[in-house]
């Protein structure tokens, strides 16, 4: 099992109310950074990149 590099942005918070991001070849995964232990999602690399189309051409950015 290979170990997952985790970054946050930094555009972040100091309260910490982010979020980690890590990539595999295969996905990306997401944990939050006040509870690191407590689990992450991990997406399919194309459905992520979909979504991050769709998001920075949306009105929600």
């Amino acid at each position: 099992m290979t170990r997952k590099t985790w970054r946050t942005s930094s555009y972040s918070q100091p309260s910490n109310a982010c979020v980690e991001v890590a990539t595999s070849p295969t996905a990306v995964h997401i944990r939050d950074t006040k509870n690191r232990g407590g689990g992450e999602l991990a997406f399919a690399t194309s459905a992520f990149k979909s979504f991050l189309v769709k998001f920075a051409n949306s009105e929600h950015r």
